[in-house]
């Protein structure tokens, strides 16, 4: 006797999986998902705003079957944008980003302190006359944030990665700069056990004219203690790091190689910043990874995109669940039939894990969605409404 598909939905929701996808109210890229102490997630990203004219920010706030508990826009005139989230120990949320609406000029670093409602806080602003964007926002161990983007106000000519230190209040502490011979920018930050901090994101070589991926350390002052760099015959860039237990470092990205595609790159680095070993996934077509963070095993687990897997989509989301030693557990591809990026994961308090990114399934538009898998990478294959 067969399954009924309610049947298969009360299957799936016994575990805890599931799929939303935001069809027709989030016309955007989720790009930042976190569990929260209620076991449900925060979410953000940017929308097309109501005018149709520009994008603002949004933030989501599900419960953990994944039904929404509220959400939130903000924006003005012009585009914003967030592509990081965390709850912070009062129960709220941070948010970083930009925005073209308020500040300096052109696009300027955008914090939002929410409380656990999503109302407003405080907001800020950083930059100058430049573009200036945050990629990556956390908590510190201070009750303050470490920010890191990249900006073309201050430093040298050109984009310069950027590092901001700011206080409870969102007020600047310090800030620095670093800069090689080209456009750089870090995508990635995190405070370190030691209280100093880690980047990851790219700086361009002068011999090869190619991006190479930079991992930097800085003490708890802001000062370079080291910095590593990663290339191959094409561009290379590290989209996130994390600490590991060890006390080394675990890198995300994506490595090319000319004339043949691009793959998703894995770098296990020591506490000096030295390689331990590096692993490449995917095929012969364009392959990247955003997230990666260590599993409670020992092991990893990565989401991106991958063009050599799915089902006649240019691209497929992609979540890969890796071992101590980089090889591959499982490989899963999500949402599955358009244009499908997975953009962030974490392992959740159940054992599973939460991705968040954008599917171009439905029409023109890209629409956010959230996936909530079980330990093995399974999901409810039956969206949410």
């Amino acid at each position: 006797m067969g399954v009924s598909c309610m049947e298969k939905r009360d299957m799936a929701n016994s575990r805890n999986v599931w799929q939303k996808v935001f069809a027709g109210t989030w016309l955007g890229e989720a790009r930042s998902v976190r569990e929260t102490k209620d076991k449900g997630y925060i979410c953000t990203g940017y929308t097309v705003s109501e005018r149709r004219t520009d994008f603002d920010i949004k933030v989501v706030k599900l419960d953990a079957s994944g039904n929404l508990v509220w959400e939130k826009t903000f924006g003005g005139e012009f585009h914003e944008r967030s592509y990081s989230v965390q709850q912070t120990s009062d129960g709220g949320y941070v948010v970083a980003g930009y925005t073209m609406s308020f500040g300096a000029g052109g696009r300027d670093v955008y914090v939002l302190k929410l409380d656990a409602n999503g109302n407003t806080l405080w907001e800020r602003t950083f930059g100058g006359s430049g573009d200036d964007v945050a990629h990556s926002i956390q908590q510190t161990s201070d009750g303050g944030y470490i920010v890191g983007g990249y900006t073309e106000s201050f430093g040298t000519s050109g984009k310069n990665i950027y590092v901001l230190k700011l206080d409870a209040d969102g007020k600047r502490v310090w800030e620095r700069t670093f800069k090689g011979t080209g456009d750089d920018m870090a995508h990635s930050v995190q405070q370190t056990s030691d209280g100093g901090y880690i980047l990851a994101g790219r700086t361009r070589s002068l011999d090869t004219g190619h991006k190479e991926a930079c991992v930097i350390k800085l003490d708890a002052k802001g000062d370079l203690v080291w910095q590593s760099t990663f290339s191959g015959t094409g561009d290379s860039i590290a989209f996130c790091v994390q600490e590991t237990t060890d006390g080394g470092y675990i890198v995300a990205g994506v490595a090319d190689s000319v004339g043949v595609g691009s793959s998703i790159s894995v770098l296990k680095l020591n506490a000096s910043g030295q390689l331990q070993w590096q692993k490449t996934y995917g095929g012969n077509t364009d392959n990247e990874a955003y997230s990666v963070q260590q599993t409670r095993d020992g092991g990893y687990i990565v989401a991106g995109y991958s063009g050599s897997l799915g089902f006649g989509a240019e691209v497929s989301a992609y979540v890969l669940k890796l071992n101590a030693d980089g090889q591959v557990e499982w490989e899963r591809i999500l949402v599955g039939g358009g244009n499908d990026v997975a953009r962030c994961v974490q392992q959740t308090s159940d054992g599973g894990y939460v991705v968040a990114g954008y599917t171009g399934v439905i029409g023109v538009y890209d629409f956010a969605y959230i996936v909530k898998m079980d330990a093995y990478g399974e999901t409810d294959p039956y969206p949410l409404e």
